[in-house]
């Protein structure tokens, strides 16, 4: 196992400090100097390491598509039909390790800032393209294609709307519940194929 490095180690501490800044204060209002004092650091070493609150974001959302990836490599791995490997991607995206208010919120705020920033809109395409490649992919088998987009839409649209909800933080479900209700979702639409 590779060991970290300092830089990493840092990294990893200036993004989680972003995570509850911004999930505190919000984008467009939280300094780097906030960042940085939530983190215990100075605003030169954020400017050091990332160089602007855009880099900033754009790492920290790196980092939350690498737990969702991780999460759904591992549910992947267990799932042996198509209707379960659906349920898995499903299911990924309100895993423990991603699914919490915090970082909800941050999911959020990066799709509300992703059609102003460059490098925030080739993420936020590139994973809802690998999104939606995934759940096509296993509907493929499961629908008729003339329900596919039908039934990916809506699936998609669910998640999103509950990522939402819980970054507005009225009613935060937990993630077993989350997970719980899109699975039910889910194989409701594929029961009235």
């Amino acid at each position: 196992m590779r060991r970290k490095r300092i830089r990493d180690i840092r990294n990893d501490e200036l993004v989680a400090a972003a995570i509850r800044s911004l999930h505190h204060r919000g984008f467009g209002s939280v300094t780097m100097a906030e960042i940085a004092g939530e983190a215990g650091a100075s605003a030169a070493s954020i400017n050091y390491y990332f160089g602007s609150k855009d880099r900033l974001m754009e790492e920290t959302m790196r980092r939350l598509l690498s737990i969702l990836h991780t999460a759904l490599l591992s549910r992947l791995a267990e799932a042996k039909t198509p209707r379960d490997r659906l349920l898995a991607i499903v299911e990924a995206n309100f895993d423990d390790t991603l699914f919490t208010p915090a970082q909800c919120s941050v999911w959020v705020q990066f799709w509300a800032n992703a059609p102003y920033t460059s490098s925030l809109s080739r993420l936020h395409r590139i994973n809802r393209a690998r999104v939606a490649s995934n759940i096509r992919r296993e509907l493929r088998q499961l629908v008729p294609e003339q329900g596919l987009n039908r039934v990916q839409t809506t699936i998609q649209a669910y998640m999103d709307g509950i990522w939402i909800e819980a970054a507005q933080g009225d009613t935060v479900p937990d993630a077993a519940s989350a997970r719980a209700d899109a699975r039910a979702l889910t194989e409701l639409l594929l029961d009235r194929r």
